[in-house]
């Protein structure tokens, strides 16, 4: 198991008095079958009136809070120490045809497959359409493993979009990303999740974090290390959820610390809320992810 601290902060400024807001915070990693998450806390100045912990339907950690005096910054540090069980990546060429699965994944009443059918669906950011399938049908030739055809996917998304923090918000939608081929994490996972489902097949969003020190092996950091990153993961039976990182063309392994899961963004939002008053406001984040 690696250790790892984490500390993510997110400082908003405004211009003007804030004199309430409410917020959900999803900056607790989750613990599941290869990650343990051995601590954490979230310091939130300033101190809030309301705060609650819980669990959401996909099983994350999600706090609210409510803050009730008037404030002109707010400043949220999550805190965390995970240990991290390395992957190992299964054969790709094990997993069943992408046509056949997807028949099972429409179809079947397996237990399993039923829990993994609601990522087929369309979510509030993502909506399968003809010009995702499209797109994704170069890698899903007839009888090709689902997790073979994934990997080269992944390998395109990362090879025809560029990397562009100017380019998107998180509102944009899928379907400009692929038009214009730029973005950010969220984006080429997103752009994954939509061409996966637009087959019929099961992918989920994952948010977290990327190892930031470099003195380990004295590589550069991985794209996306310095914020929150996303990265997707497909379902195939009996090898579970799959994850892919088209951001930096790889499959995660130990280096991608998990916050939660969903079906796109808008389930995982790190901090979202909102503030009467304030007027204009600029945001600052900062992430750190090191082992220990």
């Amino acid at each position: 198991m690696i250790p790892y601290t984490i500390v993510h902060t997110t400082r908003y400024r405004y211009s003007l008095p804030v004199p309430h807001c409410q917020n959900e915070a999803y900056l607790l990693p989750r613990s599941w079958e290869r990650q343990q998450c051995q601590t954490s806390q979230l310091r939130i100045n300033p101190t809030p009136a309301v705060y609650q912990e819980r669990e959401d339907f996909f099983g994350n950690r999600v706090v609210h809070f409510a803050i009730q005096e008037a404030h002109t910054v707010l400043e949220v540090r999550a805190s965390s120490r995970v240990l991290l069980s390395p992957a190992v990546p299964p054969p790709l060429q094990a997993s069943p045809a992408w046509e056949e699965l997807g028949r099972e994944l429409a179809y079947s009443l397996d237990p399993e497959l039923l829990a993994a059918r609601q990522f087929v669906l369309d979510s509030p950011l993502i909506v399968a359409a003809p010009a995702f399938a499209e797109y994704a049908a170069p890698s899903f030739s007839p009888g090709r493993c689902v997790l073979e055809a994934a990997h080269e996917l992944m390998q395109r998304i990362y090879h025809d979009l560029s990397y562009d923090p100017s380019f998107t918000n998180t509102a944009t939608p899928v379907g400009e990303v692929l038009s214009h081929r730029r973005g950010v994490c969220q984006d080429y996972a997103q752009l994954a999740i939509a061409c996966l489902r637009s087959l019929g097949l099961a992918a989920r969003y994952v948010s977290g974090y990327l190892e930031t020190a470099s003195d380990r092996t004295g590589s550069a950091s991985l794209v996306g290390a310095a914020a929150s990153h996303a990265w997707v993961s497909v379902y195939s039976p009996g090898q579970g959820w799959v994850d892919f990182d088209p951001t930096n063309n790889l499959m995660p392994t130990d280096q991608h610390i998990v916050l939660a899961w969903g079906r796109d963004y808008s389930d995982v939002t790190p901090l979202k809320g909102v503030a009467f008053g304030g007027g204009g406001h600029s945001l600052d984040v900062e992430v750190e992810a090191k082992r220990a």
